[in-house]
């Protein structure tokens, strides 16, 4: 079953040993895309997304949770980035908290549930708790259990890295007879087939697109963390151009093109986040791009040189050098000095975050 592999993929399984730390584990929110990564193929036939993606017989090739470094500099930016930074550790993977107003559900009022409902909300709280890859972050409403907030680290090696990517989620009062509603914080922009402007998320796992069997939501074997692991998993990929339900072109240019796009789109959404950070994310976005910084500066210079988007140290693809190419080069360019320009003003944040802590620390030592 393609779900099961890919929950084996992101080392979600019922073998995982617990941890008796989950929502109050340090975890660093800048550790992914240090290591080597492996691959698991899968047959597009089987995936889980809205449009079954390179047809039948092809193959989607999915990462795991820490693949390898997205440009031939990447050598480089592993020796800087690549271990935890010892200041960055006091990000909560799983929280509750308390403020849900700019949640996209906040206005939807609750409506009557039960208690078996409840009891389903509180499970899938605690197999959110014990079973997150390392690259989603979660937090929970206290007032509103009905409500979740993810933020999904992009995978390296694809035209997603480095950014972050949030989702709203709302139980229904049928829930787990259907599935959860899903927004995603477009910031308006169009960067991948699955994923909509108007937040719309198409999954076949949330039946928001063709699927059948268990590629359908279940009641008794469907949840979250399934839903989260496969947008991270099978709509963040590195081709999802092929993501499309209709196919105009199967030409690999053609999907370069798209994973250029793509990438200046999600330089753009990063600037929009360090701007205006989802509530309760706030620290997450100032360590994460603080870390990631210098890695993603050097990698608009290594695209904008002719290196392709996403592609790995040892490929070392180049872009041939035409028309398309120039316009590339031409907007990740005026991107990236605008997002250069948010990436320093975040590092004073950063500077700043780093004396409240100690401080913090030392008045609780005192009181």
């Amino acid at each position: 079953m393609v779900l099961n592999k890919l929950l084996q993929l992101f080392g979600v399984g019922k073998n995982k040993k617990k941890d008796s730390k989950k929502k109050g584990k340090s975890i660093n929110p800048v550790s992914q895309g240090a290591a080597p990564h492996s691959t698991l193929n899968i047959l597009a036939s089987n995936s889980l997304l809205d449009p079954c993606s390179s047809g039948a017989g092809t193959v989607l090739s999915l990462q795991k949770d820490e693949p390898e470094c997205s440009s031939n500099i990447s050598s480089m930016i592993k020796e800087v980035h690549g271990s935890e930074n010892e200041d960055n550790k006091s990000f909560n993977q799983f929280d509750v908290v308390q403020d849900y107003s700019d949640h996209h559900y906040a206005k939807t009022s609750p409506a009557k549930t039960s208690k078996d409902w409840a009891k389903t909300i509180q499970n899938e709280w605690k197999l959110l708790q014990r079973d997150l890859p390392e690259s989603i972050y979660i937090r929970v409403y206290e007032d509103r259990i009905d409500l979740i907030r993810a933020a999904i680290v992009g995978p390296a090696g694809t035209p997603y890295h480095d950014g972050l990517f949030f989702f709203d989620v709302c139980f229904p009062p049928e829930y787990p007879r259907c599935p959860p509603k899903v927004h995603f914080h477009s910031s308006g922009l169009r960067l991948n087939p699955n994923l909509y402007e108007s937040g719309k998320v198409c999954l076949s796992l949330l039946n928001t697109w063709l699927g059948s069997g268990s590629e359908k939501w279940g009641k008794s074997n469907s949840t979250m963390l399934q839903v989260l692991v496969s947008i991270r998993g099978l709509v963040l990929n590195d081709k999802p151009y092929f993501n499309e339900p209709i196919i105009f072109s199967s030409k690999e240019k053609h999907s370069l093109g798209y994973n250029q796009t793509t990438f200046v789109l999600t330089c753009k959404m990063m600037m929009y986040l360090l701007q205006k950070p989802p509530k309760h994310f706030e620290t997450l976005i100032v360590c994460h791009f603080h870390e990631r910084e210098r890695a993603i500066l050097e990698a608009c210079r290594a695209y904008g040189c002719g290196m392709v988007v996403g592609s790995s140290v040892k490929d070392g693809q180049t872009y041939l050098r035409n028309k398309c190419f120039a316009g590339f080069k031409k907007s990740l360019d005026a991107q990236t000095e605008l997002l250069a320009k948010e990436l320093a003003a975040n590092r004073l944040r950063a500077l700043q975050l780093k004396r409240e802590v100690p401080a913090a620390d030392k008045t609780m030592s005192i009181s």
